[in-house]
């Protein structure tokens, strides 16, 4: 019995040590970006394109730590429950200042397009996450996670922007749900 126990043990320190060397060989500021196939097949592909963009984009000034970059991509609209644009350029500072190695992923499932003309939004279907290494603490964090998460885009300046939400929505969020007004 005591021989079972150990080797348990040493079981839990052989995953705890490989997950550890798995996450101390991950490179730093990685990003991806994917889509499901038949995913936009209610859009036509200039569209799909230029969305896919915005979102290249983000990865992109998100690895430069590009702040302006960042806050490019958000629709002058832009409205979060409640979060405005200016929110979210304090929380991206802040999230550049306590964070190095940012780190996001994007699985695009649905494209669909709503309304016509300058009122069309694109509302993408997401699951991905954001992780950063701490700068105080030296460990990789979850910063923010989403399954399933509509992300809002309008067409503003000749660019696909994020929106946060569209229409009426409730200043407090529904119990058991979190916030996601990074993307």
């Amino acid at each position: 019995m005591r021989k079972r126990q150990r080797r348990g043990t040493q079981w839990s320190g052989f995953v705890t040590g490989g997950i550890l060397v798995l996450l101390a060989i991950l490179p730093g500021a990685w990003a991806e970006v994917r889509m499901v196939p038949e995913a936009a097949a209610e859009l036509d592909q200039a569209t799909t394109d230029a969305v896919m963009r915005t979102f290249r984009a983000a990865d992109e000034a998100i690895r430069a730590r590009d702040l302006d970059g960042v806050m490019a991509l958000y629709s002058e609209q832009y409205d979060y429950h409640g979060l405005k644009k200016s929110d979210m350029r304090k929380v991206w500072a802040n999230l550049f200042d306590e964070f190095q190695d940012l780190t996001d992923v994007h699985h695009f499932s649905r494209f669909a397009k709503v309304g016509s003309g300058s009122k069309t939004i694109i509302e993408v279907t997401c699951t991905g996450s954001l992780s950063g290494l701490s700068k105080t603490g030296g460990l990789r964090v979850p910063i923010d996670s989403w399954y399933e998460e509509v992300h809002y885009m309008t067409f503003e300046d000749g660019e696909w922007r994020i929106r946060g939400n569209v229409g009426d929505s409730p200043r407090l969020m529904p119990f058991g749900t979190s916030p996601h007004p990074l993307f």
